[in-house]
């Protein structure tokens, strides 16, 4: 997965680094919905990939991510009271049920018109998915 993901990144002109750890995103998800109330959503999942797959930081780690929020014109200590008061949750709780109800296990995962890929794709891919050149996906399955 890894090369592939190398590969892709490579010839599209992005960096990006071998991780040797998973880390848990959870908190990182939640202060995204916050970034999004305060105009950064972008800027935020930016920052938090670029942490995530070029730095190998650990978007779990509360500094860490207060230092993503600083990066992004974010207010620390709000950023701070967020993940203390766990004020998004809820939010990620229903995306997260959304995914379930739709059993998207991957991120990213395309859907399109009842036709579906999971995992990173070149653009020539995309392309073909929005053409309507792969199967339906059979709801019945768990894909």
């Amino acid at each position: 997965m890894n090369i592939k993901l190398k590969k892709e990144a490579d010839s599209a002109g992005l960096p990006i680094s071998y991780r040797t750890m998973a880390y848990n995103s959870r908190i990182a998800h939640e202060l995204s919905h916050w970034a999004d109330t305060k105009g950064k959503a972008d800027e935020f999942h930016h920052a938090v990939f670029k942490s995530y797959f070029v730095d190998c930081l650990n978007v779990a780690d509360r500094a860490v991510l207060l230092d993503i929020a600083s990066s992004v014109s974010l207010p620390e200590d709000e950023a701070a009271k967020v993940m203390d008061n766990r004020s998004f949750r809820d939010s990620v709780d229903a995306d997260w049920e959304k995914s379930r109800k739709n059993r998207i296990k991957a991120a990213p995962t395309f859907e399109f018109k009842e036709r579906r890929l999971v995992g990173a794709q070149s653009y020539a891919t995309l392309a073909e998915l929005l053409k309507g050149g792969f199967p339906l996906r059979n709801p019945a399955h768990n894909d």
